[in-house]
């Protein structure tokens, strides 16, 4: 399991590269946007739905909904983040209380949620260059990564256990600490104001945890374990993209606020 997990992780950078900063970009934005419908079919698989055909109605509801932000009002890309922000701190208050009951419109637009605003952001963030869309991911990585190996070593306290027993308090603080190391570090040569950068880049880490930890508590509902079988050895497009969910809304909006793109 482990092997396959290394080989899909190394090809999925090395084809993450090619789209990024090899193909032309009108082929970057359609890739972007089949992998959310690919997401959006796994989220259909949370609802309960029954056949393809109405799992299909529920893609087809998330592209319209992308292509209403993206060709109708394109000048609402802000709001669309701001409202997503809201959701994921309903959804960070949501995890003290699961196991909750969810209703089908809450998932159905929990989806919506999710999706749509990742969908926007992941496109402004490769408009605006491509290292900024690369830079999200580098801190949702190290969050990962860092509350992998701190868990592993010092992990205590749980911090879901009816969500993700696996992740425990250490292992946030962990991963935190290797955002905090990695934004230290590109501030210094980038010679960027840490005193804004690191707080900013500390909040994107800190949402990508919810953001992981949502996606699960729905799978957990709809009684899965993957959302998918896309990346094998990893699980599904959901598995894939939920912490970058959370954080890219948050780190568009915070560009755009902070001036940090200027």
């Amino acid at each position: 399991m482990l092997v396959t997990r290394i080989k899909t992780a190394v090809i999925s950078l090395i084809v993450l590269g090619v789209v990024l900063f090899v193909v032309p970009a009108v082929v970057t934005r359609l890739v972007i946007a089949a992998v959310i419908l690919i997401g959006a079919w796994e989220w259909s698989g949370f609802l309960g739905l029954a056949g393809n055909s109405a799992r299909g109605v529920y893609v087809a509801v998330i592209a319209a909904l992308m292509a209403v932000m993206i060709f109708i009002v394109p000048e609402q890309f802000g709001l669309l983040f701001q409202i997503a922000c809201i959701w994921w701190f309903v959804a960070f208050i949501w995890t003290f209380f699961f196991p909750t009951r969810i209703p089908a419109v809450i998932r159905w637009l929990a989806g919506v949620l999710v999706l749509v605003p990742l969908f926007v952001a992941l496109l402004s963030l490769y408009s605006l260059a491509p290292q900024f869309l690369v830079f999200v991911l580098v801190i949702v990585w190290a969050a990962d990564m860092g509350a992998f190996f701190a868990g592993k070593l010092f992990g205590r306290v749980k911090l879901a256990p009816g969500i993700s027993p696996g992740k425990t308090w250490e292992g946030v603080f962990g991963g935190l600490a290797l955002v905090a190391i990695l934004t230290l570090t590109w501030a210094h040569y980038a010679q960027a104001n840490i005193a804004v950068l690191l707080p900013f880049c500390l909040a994107v880490g800190a949402l990508s945890v919810v953001g992981d930890l949502t996606v699960s508590m729905f799978k957990r509902t709809a009684g899965v374990k993957d959302s998918g079988k896309l990346f094998p050895g990893h699980g599904g497009v959901l598995d894939r993209v939920d912490s970058v969910a959370a954080a890219a809304p948050l780190f568009a909006l915070g560009l755009d606020w902070l001036r940090l793109a200027t």
